[in-house]
């Protein structure tokens, strides 16, 4: 079947372009070359609407195998889809994790039909203990090129050593959420004013800023890449930023709700808005801001942590940390749009993902398409998702997918 998108306008890395007509044959999207549709092409309205190459999320988190109770394989397809991503790299803390070659068949199997192209992060060490290295050679055989503790740091540095020098034999990339855990340890919040005020034991810019600095120096001892995720404070951006100036082979990405709450938000206690990172002060979300602007920051995620209604039903500090961000990604996109610009904000979910996952494609065969001022409301009706910890539940919001394409696969033209 063939699609013609009438008056789309298409962001790039640089502008946004005027509204024009895109065809889909089946296989790539390309400008009409008629300004005249086909006998047999199918037209979609598209004005008013914004669209770009496929989205990529790089951090996000299905509870299969094991725990389905918070996400599956096909909810999250879902969470994704209603995301405006097109491609998604899972995280390993399933239960089992994913470790081996047989939970590695496991998900290829479940996730092949599903509408998302899904890339598959294998665990560093064995059960997340930081001790005995799963067999990474053997897995990446089996199609797996991504490694990481995923939710865990690891913070062992002969295994990280270990693991970067592993890794080279393939061009693998080692994936981490660099944070010392000692130093954050028993940490409820962004060690600060407000939590003080709260009571609550903080997590400092320190462990944050002690774990990049120490694995950029291995990362300096050994060579490979490695890829930082959900970066949050200033101090770690600076040292990720000399890291890139001296040709380390060094990428990092932030989690798109970093920069929307800072650490008053959780003034009331709020637990939906207890996550990992922890969200941190005003200055630290401009510096994030400054980092995107100037390549720092390679690429956006929603850090979707989905958790059952009961889990985040408590005392604060007995509530595990996490946030189910993927639902309200576009209108986030949107409020964020008010201070970054869509061509850089569009650049950090196609480009710069895709680079760090070694992709580079000539041919234009994923497209997400939106509507930045359509307005809806996030209920359980509408949520995609199995989980419904996020803050802006039962709220109205600003932006919403419309139609996405991936390997020939069309979503939104049945609605």
């Amino acid at each position: 079947m063939t699609v013609r998108f009438q008056s789309l306008k298409i962001i790039t890395e640089k502008e946004i372009l005027p509204a024009a007509d895109y065809v889909f044959d089946g296989k790539t999207i390309t400008a009409a070359t008629t300004q005249s549709p086909g006998k047999d092409e199918k037209l979609v309205d598209c004005k008013g609407f914004l669209g770009s190459k496929g989205w990529t999320d790089l951090r996000c988190f299905s509870g299969e195998p094991g725990q389905e109770y918070r996400e599956t394989l096909e909810s999250l397809a879902n969470a994704l889809i209603q995301g405006g991503m097109t491609a998604a790299v899972l995280l390993p803390n399933s239960t089992p994790p994913i470790q081996s070659k047989s939970e590695v068949a496991y998900l290829k199997n479940h996730s092949d039909l599903l509408f998302p192209t899904f890339h598959i992060q294998a665990a560093v060490t064995k059960d997340f203990e930081g001790k005995e290295l799963t067999e990474m050679l053997d897995l990446n055989q089996y199609g797996v090129n991504l490694f990481g503790e995923g939710l865990v740091s690891l913070s062992h540095s002969d295994r990280m050593m270990k693991a970067l020098q592993y890794l080279q034999k393939f061009n693998g990339v080692l994936f981490d959420q660099s944070q010392d855990p000692m130093l954050a340890l028993f940490g409820q919040m962004h060690e600060g004013v407000s939590s003080t005020m709260l009571g609550l034991k903080g997590i400092p810019d320190l462990a944050e800023e002690v774990a990049v600095q120490k694995n950029l120096e291995i990362l300096r001892y050994t060579g490979g890449r490695l890829h930082f995720q959900t970066v949050s404070t200033s101090g770690a951006l600076e040292h990720i930023r000399k890291a890139k100036q001296e040709g380390l082979a060094v990428t990092a990405d932030v989690s798109i709700y970093q920069l929307l709450f800072t650490d008053d938000d959780l003034l009331d206690f709020d637990t939906r808005l207890k996550v990992l990172p922890p969200f941190r002060g005003k200055t630290q979300q401009v510096a994030l801001i400054d980092a995107l602007k100037d390549g720092t920051i390679d690429a956006l995620v929603s850090n979707h942590i989905p958790h059952e209604l009961d889990a985040k039903n408590m005392e604060f500090d007995h509530a595990p940390f996490g946030m189910a961000g993927l639902p309200t990604f576009i209108p986030a996109l949107v409020k964020l749009s008010e201070k970054l610009t869509y061509p850089l904000l569009i650049d950090k979910l196609t480009n710069g993902p895709q680079s760090i996952l070694g992709n580079q494609a000539n041919e234009w065969d994923s497209i997400t398409i939106f509507d930045p001022n359509e307005e809806w409301l996030f209920d359980e009706k509408s949520n995609a998702s199995l989980a419904a910890n996020n803050p802006y539940f039962n709220q109205s919001q600003k932006g919403k997918v419309k139609y996405l394409i991936n390997q020939g696969k069309i979503e939104g033209l049945n609605e």
